[in-house]
């Protein structure tokens, strides 16, 4: 099977089991985890291009599991955070990861954005290294062995 269909599929695969947990995913912390992490993986590689975020605001639009929560209200946290990431990507990092961190104690929650952050990333069929690396620091961040999500 070749990369793009494993992690096209291993995307599917984490927006199934998302969908599967959707009823115990409606804490404001998981809605800001969540933006957090759209954002981290939107500006992985220290940049974001308009094309790349309108594409990321439509997913979380579209996202079955983040529909519990207002779409304006999601858009507006997502677009703070990656103001904060283009502003100043390191400064504006670790107030991202203290936010995804947030959910730390909530395992379910905790698992859930991380997958998010595979979907989000996963969704153009190109999964890429500095996104793998800033979802495999999330895991980090909440105490989550990587190698659970093959990272």
């Amino acid at each position: 099977m070749a990369l793009w269909d494993r992690i096209k599929d291993s995307a599917q695969t984490m927006q199934t089991q998302l969908v599967a947990k959707k009823n115990d995913l409606k804490s404001g912390a998981f809605r800001d985890a969540s933006m957090a992490m759209c954002a981290l993986v939107a500006a992985a590689d220290g940049t974001i291009d308009p094309s790349e975020r309108r594409r990321v605001a439509q997913l979380i639009g579209t996202n079955e599991v983040l529909q519990n929560f207002a779409a304006d209200d999601l858009q507006r946290r997502f677009d703070g955070y990656l103001d904060k990431l283009t502003a100043d990507f390191d400064f504006g990092k670790v107030a991202v990861m203290q936010e995804i961190g947030k959910v730390k104690k909530k395992p379910v929650e905790a698992r859930a954005v991380i997958q998010i952050g595979i979907v989000i990333g996963g969704a153009d069929g190109d999964f890429d290294k500095t996104e793998q690396a800033v979802v495999r620091e999330a895991c980090f961040a909440l105490d989550i062995n990587p190698g659970e999500f093959d990272l």
